[in-house]
């Protein structure tokens, strides 16, 4: 990409067209992206707009064909980014963004079904959906985006806040415990886990790489402040002091067992890829039962 300046400097300004301007101002990103929606309504220090980013490139760099991705998502801030996307978009009710790109999996299995959809929407109204879908192992991508809160209707307590966390809806601290993400849904079946903060930009996107290179249902979670409620209710200062924290207190361990997959924002933060291995898909058992049944009538 050349600047503007550059371009007029060597072409002349009789040659300052529109494709020469569109060139000048393109991003090499824009491919996946709906440029009239920009710039996206996230709140400034939120991660939800740095994993977009880091999404598209590795849409980019996993080489998937724009007219046969499929992108999912369900209610809250990262709800949102399916609108933001230049390709085949549902917005789903609340908490359903696993069923419908589960649906769409089986009445087209040559999609490229992506959910992207935040820790409220996938963990408590969808958690029943995601626990099934991790079983059943669909060849589809999930990134979830965890920032511990319902944060787009204004920071209530949520299924992965933490204990003690102080909350709209907890103000003198959170009673209970939260669901550890990557002990959940690899319990459940996953065949592709892997969990980053959005510090760790150069591995989020290599993660996503494989999750959608990955055949079978691949998870990935990214913790994300959210500064103007989550961090402000517990006094974590700007959002780049929680990034310094994730810098100073995440502990890469690349297939570590499910139980030692610790996540607190008082201690350490254990982040990598916990799981990469093959199963037979979903589609897979339904054809392998289809062709049983064939063969079965003809005898």
């Amino acid at each position: 990409m050349r600047l503007a300046r550059e371009l007029e400097e060597e072409l002349g300004s009789e040659h300052w067209t529109e494709e020469v301007l569109e060139e000048a101002i393109s991003h090499p990103t824009e491919e996946f992206l709906r440029k009239d929606r920009l710039p996206h309504i996230w709140c400034p220090g939120c991660g939800i707009g740095v994993t977009t980013n880091a999404f598209v490139q590795a849409l980019t760099e996993a080489g998937v064909d724009r007219d046969k991705l499929v992108m999912v998502s369900g209610i809250g801030c990262t709800g949102r980014v399916s609108g933001y996307m230049d390709c085949d978009t549902f917005h789903t009710t609340h908490g359903r963004a696993i069923p419908f790109a589960l649906g769409l999996h089986m009445t087209n299995p040559d999609l490229k079904i992506v959910v992207v959809s935040g820790d409220g929407d996938l963990m408590s109204i969808g958690g029943n959906h995601l626990i099934h879908a991790a079983r059943r192992n669909p060849n589809i991508t999930v990134i979830c985006v965890n920032n511990f809160n319902y944060g787009m209707t204004s920071g209530q307590c949520g299924p992965t806040s933490h204990h003690d966390a102080r909350t709209a809806t907890t103000p003198y601290g959170n009673t209970e415990y939260p669901f550890n993400m990557p002990l959940l849904v690899g319990s459940a079946g996953a065949t592709y886990l892997a969990r980053w903060t959005v510090l760790d930009l150069g591995r989020v996107r290599r993660s996503m790489v494989e999750a959608l290179q990955h055949r079978g249902f691949a998870f990935v979670e990214v913790i994300s402040p959210c500064p103007i409620y989550y961090g402000r209710f517990n006094k974590r200062g700007e959002a780049v002091d929680e990034l310094r924290y994730y810098r100073d207190h995440s502990e890469v361990k690349d297939f570590a067992p499910l139980e030692e997959c610790n996540l607190s924002l008082s201690g350490n933060i254990v982040v990598g890829k916990f799981i990469d291995k093959q199963r037979p898909t979903l589609f897979d058992l339904v054809a392998t039962e289809q062709t049983q049944r064939a063969q079965a009538r003809k005898k």
